[in-house]
This record gives C-alpha cells, sequence and structure tokens, in this order.
C-alpha cells in the first residue's frame, strides 16, 4: 500500500550537494568514507513520521505515494531545503570577540547562540556568515523506504532512537499507555530535554496512546559495611 501522511517509515538516504558532495547518509561505510562520520551518530537508516518534520520539508514531501521498496532520487530547491541565503545573516565583527582572537576563513564559530562560518578577515575585522552552510543551495537526495513500522512498540522505539540516538531503550505498553525507561546518562542530554515534551506530543497524536510516562532510574552505589577490628589493647582490656 501506498505510505500517507502519519506512516511511520524506516528510511535509508544519502544527501548531495554540487554534483557529488555529500553531506548526510544513514550509510556509516560512506559517512566515514567521506569524513562526514560522526561517532555518535545512529546509522542504518531512521525511522520518522511522515509529514511530521523529521526530515526536510523537500524529502518529507516526497513519501507520500510511494510503497515499502521504493528507491529513487529527489532534487530539492532551497526553499524546500535549507533556505535561501540571506545578505542580513552575514555580519562584521571585531576580532576581540573570537576565543584568543584568532579567526580564519572557513572557521567554524558560535557567537551569541548563532552558528556561522568565518567567511573573510581583514586586519581585526572578520566576516561571518551565519545562513545555514547549504542556503540557497539545490541539494539531491537518494533514499529507500526500507520498512512501514506496524507494531505500537517498535514505532516508540525507533521514534526515540530518532530523538536519542539510542536504539533500544525500554518500553512498555498496556491498556494503551507507554512507559518509557529513561537511563541516567540521558538526563545530561540538553537535546533531549528539550525534545521529550514533542516526543510525548508525536507518539500520543501518531500512534493513538493515551499516555507517555518517563521513568528515570539511578543506579544507587551503597557503600560496603565496614567491619571494626578490635585491636590487641581493646582485648587485654576486655579480658581484664
Amino acid at each position: 500500500m501506498a505510505i500517507e501522511k502519519g506512516d511511520i517509515i524506516k528510511v535509508s538516504y544519502t544527501g548531495k550537494f554540487g554534483g557529488d558532495q555529500i553531506f548526510d547518509t544513514t550509510d556509516e561505510e560512506l559517512a566515514k568514507t567521506n569524513e562526514i562520520h560522526n561517532p555518535r551518530g545512529m546509522y542504518g537508516g531512521d525511522v520518522v513520521i511522515v509529514g511530521a518534520g523529521h526530515t526536510i520539508v523537500g524529502l518529507d514531501e516526497d513519501f507520500p505515494g510511494k510503497e515499502v521498496g521504493y528507491s529513487g532520487t529527489v532534487i530539492i530547491t532551497p526553499e524546500k531545503g535549507f533556505g535561501e541565503h540571506d545578505p542580513k545573516l552575514v555580519e562584521n565583527l571585531s576580532l576581540t570577540k573570537f576565543k584568543d582572537q584568532k579567526a580564519y576563513p572557513g572557521m567554524n564559530v558560535e557567537l551569541d547562540d548563532k552558528r556561522g562560518t568565518v567567511v573573510k578577515v581583514i586586519g581585526r575585522r572578520v566576516r561571518v556568515d551565519f545562513n545555514h552552510p547549504l542556503a540557497g543551495k539545490d541539494i539531491h537526495y537518494e533514499y529507500s523506504i526500507d520498512e512501514k513500522i506496524e507494531e505500537p512498540v517498535e514505532k516508540v522505539k525507533g521514534l526515540l532512537a530518532l530523538y536519542t540516538g539510542v536504539p533500544d531503550l525500554e518500553v512498555a505498553i498496556e491498556d494503551n499507555k507507554v512507559s518509557i525507561e529513561v537511563p541516567a546518562m540521558l538526563s545530561f542530554n540538553q537535546r533531549w530535554l528539550m525534545a521529550k515534551g514533542r516526543v510525548a506530543s508525536e507518539l500520543i497524536e501518531y500512534i493513538g496512546l493515551e499516555k507517555v510516562s518517563y521513568i528515570e532510574s539511578y543506579p544507587v552505589q551503597m557503600p560496603e559495611p565496614v567491619v571494626e577490628t578490635a585491636t590487641e589493647e581493646e582485648v587485654t582490656e576486655s579480658e581484664e
């Protein structure tokens, strides 16, 4: 059956720009070969909800009407990709705003909670482009629809993996309510802390669950009991 908006599917993909320059892929070996490998990334395909904005608009809009097993290419224009290049997001800044007062063209920076790329350095003035690096570019995605997820627990696990990068969290569904074991390490993950509310909303909206509960467990290591040994002096005193 054709894929529809709201379906939960597993997709594999590779994104390119400028002909053959790869910037995104679910193929780990391809990521390593093109020097874009993320050691903390999750490879082998992503589970996404069609129409929920889990991928860029142009790719998300290409899924409906396709079937499981489909493989093809889509060309995505800037307005449905990473946006048009906005000249207002290119700023000239003082070198004093940079760590150790050092900057060079191509350098990635984060200033005032904005990420950008150094374009040019002239004396003590630095031009930084805060547009997305692919803004204004047509991009190509080669992708395949590997599976349509039907089993509720697998739907929940797939969506959690997309947001956390953890592939197999403990999940239990009973009476249309889901309980999710959240490992302690995620309690310090800023991305998860910002996203868990949205995850719960999507589980309720797209899977039809009534309630989402997160169970956070923290391992507590109890101290070993201290066995006190009497000294020779204490033993002598007790014998007297």
